[in-house]
């Protein structure tokens, strides 16, 4: 057995590596773009309900 038989250290495993930092930097961005969604979701329902209170505070009785 010479030293460049080892297939453990060789470009097979590199391509590997690469693939799961590309699949985890897929899954932050997923993750990053939900949050987002979320937070604009809630500021957006939390300025309807305030649009809601202030249109009552204001209406005729």
């Amino acid at each position: 057995m010479g030293e460049g038989t080892g297939t453990a250290e060789g470009p097979e495993s590199a391509r590997h590596e690469e693939k799961g930092t590309d699949r985890e930097s897929w899954i932050e961005r997923g993750v990053a773009i939900r949050a987002g969604f979320y937070i604009f979701g809630t500021h957006l329902f939390a300025g309807f309900v305030w649009l809601l209170m202030y249109l009552g505070e204001h209406a005729d009785k």
